[in-house]
């Protein structure tokens, strides 16, 4: 029997935190690509003076990080911790902290740190960063007790967020939100491709601007396309099934490059496909009419901090709902695997006592 536990709703007590640290820690390591994350015990981390050391509550666990242990995503940090969806609590600052307090809950997302200076930087594309280190990926992250993280790459979140559920909005809903954004904002008919935790949360979002969402799973999915109908799709099927009318947008999170095609088919003349995902397989040729009539097709490369601070209040309206699959931190490989099968609806989030 799977110990794993479907959740809606489970908080925290954020009051309840150690005051003593322990010298070591324990947290899941990844060595080198296609092999098992190691549970493993480490020095407890220090922050830099620019730096909190946050106590960990819950990680999500994200397609990506199965991109870095499948070895899709090159020059990982080597021995890294991965996991970019945190929530926790600071429990130390370093001497330059100037605007978190031990206690405060905060966010971790995948950007982790920027450099301020390059081209990128300076003309308000920070996501796109020349120097951009990123969390769980080439700096430790998440699937650990403790992790350090930048003062001004955390997300101060508010009490009611000290929750496994809220661990996936620090990237499937960034990221899906950053995707959402890309799409013009009088479309109306919106295609997801691949509904897995950033679709569950955008859907959501969707539906509160009254949007029509036609979902695209796997073929044959159906307990996956009863999912997002139950969620409010107005339609869903298999992503090679044709919807009953034209879409004005589609975004796609499956990594699947097959995909490219098949969504500019389905939407309309003018229409957008948007990419979300960070690693995707290669895409077919394939031929110029269904690009023509002015379709475009966008990616999205990571976020901005920008993206947090409008998507957090944003998600307070709604409010989002994620549902999720937890895990003790040990079991980390058998959450990527799960992730890797399709056996999730919605998130999987490691728990941390």
């Amino acid at each position: 029997m799977n110990p794993c536990l479907a959740v809606s709703a489970l908080h925290f007590k954020i009051s309840q935190m150690p005051i003593r640290f322990p010298d070591y820690m324990e947290a899941m390591v990844f060595t080198r690509p296609q092999h098992p994350l190691i549970l493993t015990r480490r020095v407890m981390p220090q922050p830099a003076p620019d730096q909190v050391l946050i106590k960990v509550m819950a990680c999500g666990v994200c397609r990506t990080d199965l991109h870095i242990v499948d070895g899709e995503l090159a020059n990982p940090q080597l021995p890294l911790i991965p996991g970019h969806e945190i929530i926790g609590v600071v429990v130390k600052t370093g001497p330059q902290v100037v605007e978190l307090m031990e206690g405060d809950l905060v966010g971790v997302p995948w950007l982790g740190y920027t450099c301020g200076k390059c081209k990128y930087c300076l003309r308000g594309a920070e996501n796109l960063c020349e120097n951009a280190r990123f969390t769980g990926y080439t700096l430790d992250g998440g699937f650990a007790e403790y992790c350090t993280a930048y003062e001004k790459y955390c997300f101060r979140l508010t009490p009611d967020l000290a929750k496994p559920t809220s661990a996936p909005l620090m990237c499937a809903g960034l990221i899906g939100y950053r995707s959402y954004r890309m799409i013009p904002a009088n479309a109306l008919r919106i295609g997801l491709y691949g509904f897995g935790a950033a679709a569950s949360i955008l859907i959501q979002v969707a539906n509160y601007q009254q949007k029509r969402v036609y979902a695209f799973t796997r073929d044959g999915d159906e307990a996956g396309q009863a999912f997002a109908l139950k969620l409010g799709a107005v339609w869903a099927g298999g992503s090679s099934q044709t919807p009953p009318e034209k879409l004005d947008a589609a975004i796609l999170f499956a990594p699947v490059g097959d995909l490219i095609p098949q969504a500019l088919k389905q939407v309309d003349k003018g229409g957008t496909v948007i990419c979300g995902g960070i690693h995707m397989s290669d895409i077919p040729s394939f031929p110029y009419s269904i690009l023509w009539e002015e379709r475009s097709i966008r990616s999205v490369a990571n976020l901005t901090r920008k993206d947090g601070r409008d998507f957090i209040p944003f998600i307070s309206k709604i409010p989002i709902l994620t549902t999720v699959t937890t895990y003790p931190l040990s079991m980390a490989n058998e959450a990527l695997e799960d992730l890797r099968t399709g056996r999730i609806h919605g998130a999987a989030v490691l728990v941390l006592p």
